[in-house]
């Protein structure tokens, strides 16, 4: 009984710690570039876009497409960073245990 009362401690001072960090995830932020700095991608820690900034050299009417491209592959380089900050952050928490859902 008594272990099964320090692993319900356990679980609930871990519960506690996943909650704290996924509050301060909330607050971080990641900065992204492509085409050397031409596009800037802000995202948040919760996978939100907060920003896209835009150089006016790369804004070329003949050739949008490459506009579109360096968008898209700034967010995309935005998103895939968040993921590993979120992996490091809370993979901790998860490490050994197969939880569906979790990362």
């Amino acid at each position: 009984m008594k272990n099964m009362g320090n692993m319900m401690k356990q679980m609930q001072k871990m519960q506690k710690d996943m909650a704290k960090a996924q509050e301060q995830l909330k607050e971080e932020t990641i900065e992204a570039t492509a085409g050397g700095g031409m596009v800037k991608v802000i995202a948040s820690g919760e996978k939100r876009i907060l920003d896209i900034q835009i150089n006016e050299e790369a804004v070329d009417p003949d050739d949008v497409e490459m506009l579109e491209d360096l968008v898209l592959a700034a967010t995309n380089e935005a998103l895939s960073k968040v993921d590993e900050l979120v992996n490091e952050r809370m993979g901790k928490f998860t490490k050994g245990m197969n939880l569906p859902g979790m990362m």
